[in-house]
Formats: structure tokens, sequence, C-alpha cells
């Protein structure tokens, strides 16, 4: 079906514009109204007051399946993305099978064929264990299908095994993307070591068990010339880190979570739904990670979407698994906290959203321009409303964002020039 988008303001590299969009056979075409043949459109959406965007593209999710599906589904997660205004994902491969050859990612390259409401690409595994220690995965087999390579959950605990996995990736033309974690620092730690874990008893995670695998990482990439990105940083001392290496030239880029943007260990409760992994971390962690946001050293937002069972986070900090949802919640969370707030500006929000992403990972459509692909969300900016997990597309329910008030609304989402999410009281 052709849809005209009307009247609706339009990202472009110059800021938003008043403009018309067509939408046809999976592409679009940008000007006003009077430019396209309005007979042709099966559908006319009047989109005065909204605002529409290049959909939002997350680099790091847990759908869960193969392997977990009483905790998500590659339909459950890929609609939860289709309601937060995503249309393309990528899925860490923590799983069973995990997919550490051909065979074991053929399993969830057919789930995803399947149940998809939005594009789904999957990471490979970097070691046939997933386990940050065993021989690398059969990377080859696997090239022509992932978006990259990734333990995620797991730091690749040696640095000659980093190397190796670098130096194999860049002969593939694919990029590492590292879960950085020194196991050997952990001490059992699950909350940040900071105030509160001191404060009530808890076991507390020091940030040195994140930054050290950054340093000893963005050096493996300089030295082997590997593309390489840093999932969910949280320390000020990995914003540094990553800071001063990409003034050096070293093809690093970063990701972080919006939940360590606008929370920190001050705000724990002793409640599952706050532990996640890294941890919330400090004030001036936080402090930190903003400025980084706004000065190009992270270059995008991933929620680390990690569904887990209502029983698996009922445990309390110290039991509970680690993880939180995020995908429905994070575009109100950082219009309404950042931008709002004149933290960022919406254009910037854009841009580590959509733009970037896309960018770093080699995907088309970060842009709307004539001939794109028609992978594009539709936001009311004035829409408020409060985050009630028992109304999640997700199976997940565990969010440190429930009950908050929030500003910003996903009223439609379109994949490929076809509606894959639609509010329905728009």
């Amino acid at each position: 079906m052709t849809t005209l988008l009307k009247n609706g303001m339009v990202f472009t590299p110059l800021g938003f514009e008043k403009k018309d969009v067509f939408v046809s056979n999976g592409t679009v075409f940008v000007g006003s109204a009077t430019s396209f043949d309005t007979n042709r459109a099966g559908r006319i959406v009047d989109c005065t007051d909204r605002v529409i965007v290049p959909g939002f593209t997350d680099v790091h999710v847990h759908f869960r399946e193969p392997g977990f599906f009483y905790k998500e589904t590659i339909a459950s997660g890929s609609l939860a993305a289709a309601a937060g205004g995503y249309t393309c994902v990528m899925t860490m491969p923590n799983l069973n099978p995990a997919p550490s050859d051909l065979a074991s990612l053929k399993v969830q390259l057919d789930l995803i064929e399947k149940d998809a409401k939005v594009k789904v690409i999957p990471y490979g595994a970097i070691t046939q264990k997933q386990d940050g220690r065993s021989a690398l995965s059969d990377m080859d087999a696997m090239a022509p299908y992932v978006c990259a390579f990734s333990d995620d959950g797991k730091g690749v605990q040696t640095g000659a095994l980093m190397e190796e996995a670098m130096v194999k990736a860049k002969e593939l033309g694919k990029m590492i993307v590292a879960h950085c974690e020194d196991e050997s620092l952990l001490y059992g730690g699950y909350i940040h070591d900071g105030a509160y874990a001191k404060a009530h008893g808890h076991k507390g995670i020091c940030s040195e068990s994140e930054w050290k695998q950054v340093e000893r990482d963005v050096l493996l990439a300089e030295k082997t010339g590997a593309p390489y990105h840093v999932c969910h940083i949280s320390t000020k001392e990995t914003v540094d880190i990553i800071r001063k290496a990409k003034a050096r030239g070293v093809d690093v880029t970063c990701e972080t979570g919006p939940h360590y943007l606008v929370l920190c260990d001050e705000d724990l409760q002793e409640d599952g739904r706050f532990k996640m992994n890294p941890p919330l971390r400090s004030a001036a962690d936080r402090d930190a990670l903003i400025e980084g946001l706004r000065d190009g050293t992270i270059d995008m937002i991933a929620t680390d979407h990690a569904p887990h069972s209502a029983e698996e986070k009922a445990k309390g900090l110290a039991g509970s698994a680690f993880g939180i949802v995020g995908l429905e919640t994070c575009f109100p969370v950082l219009y309404t906290h950042l931008v709002e707030k004149g933290i960022i500006s919406l254009e910037k929000l854009i841009q580590v959203m959509s733009v970037n992403p896309r960018k770093r990972f080699g995907l088309a459509g970060g842009a709307i321009e004539d001939g794109a692909p028609a992978d594009l969300t539709i936001l009311d900016l004035n829409r408020q409303q409060q985050v009630d997990p028992n109304q999640f597309q997700t199976k997940g329910r565990a969010t440190p964002f429930a009950g908050w008030s929030l500003d910003g609304k996903v009223i439609t989402t379109i994949v490929n020039g076809e509606i894959a999410y639609e509010e329905t009281n728009a």
C-alpha cells in the first residue's frame, strides 16, 4: 500500500522541516503534497503537530530465543521494538544454542524469518561457548549473516584471545562488539561498589572491572586496526579512555543505555527492577556519561533490553537476575529527562538513536530522503504517558521507570513501507 504522510515535521540533515513524505514500494519520497500524485496514495495520514524521524535502531537487545522463550521470543521482542519506535534491532548471542557456527545461527535466523515484526539482525558469538574464554567461533561461516561479533554477557578474558578475534573480524570486514568485564575483579558483586552498597550491606562491582578491559581493548584495536565497539559503558573512566582513543584515531565507538543517563546508585531501591549489568554507577559517572554524549564520545544509545521472568526478578538486588527491559520506554525517558531539560537537543537524540547506529553498522536508512528505505517512526511530542509495565508488549516487566510520567509518544512505526505498530488511541 502507498501512504502519504502529510504536514509532518521531518528530520533532515538541516534539522526539522515541515514536509510531506510519500511511502511507496518500501521506499520514501520527500517534498510537498503537490509534488505527489495524491490519487496514488492508498492512505493519507495527517501528521500535523507530529514528528517523522528515521526509525530507531537498537544495536543491543536480548530476545532470548532460541533457548529461553519464557523470557521473550522473537515475536514478542520485535513487537516491543515496534511499539518503542524501532525499525531495526540487533540481537545478542547469549542463547541456546549460542550462534557459534552456521548450524546454530540458522536456528535463530529461521525464527527471525518466521516471526520478526521489525528488522532483526543477529550477532555471532566471538567464542565457541560464548564464554569469553574458549576458542574462536566459526566466524568465517557466520560473517555473511551477522551484524558483528560479540560475547555479550561475558568479557573476553585474555588479551591474546581478544587480539585473535580482532584480527579475524577485520579480515572478514566485521566489527568486534565487546561487553567489557574483567571477571577477576568482580568478587561476587552485583551492584555498584559505592555509597548505597556500603550503607545497605551489598557486595559491590568496582568500576575497574569495566574500564580495565576497555583500556586493554582500545590498545588492541589501535594495534590491529580492527573496528571496535564498546557495549553499555557506565563509568567516567571508560568515557575518558574512549575520548582519548578517538583523539588518537582509533576506530572505536561506544554506546550507553538510557538508565545510565538518568539514574545513579543513589536512586537504587531494594527491588530487582534496579539490577542490571553493568550496574547503575555514581552520580559522577552519570554526569560523565552525559558529557560524553554531548561531546560525541558516546556515539549511540542502546537499551540492552534484557527481559526475565517475574520470578527471576523478584529476589531483590542480591538474588535477582541481571537485566531490565527498555525498548518501550527509551525515547520518552530520554526526551523527557534530556531534551526537555535542555541537556541535549531533539536532533541530537535522533542522531544517537537513529542515524549513528545505522552508520556505524553499515545499514541504510539513516536519513529521510528520496529512495531511502521506508523505515520511519512518527512521534507525538505533546502526548503524555505513565509507564505501566503491565501494558508492555515485551514479556518482561522489570523496569526502573515504572510509574514515571513521561512526555513523547510513539504513534506509528513503519518498516519497509508497512505499518509494524500503530498506537490505537492516536
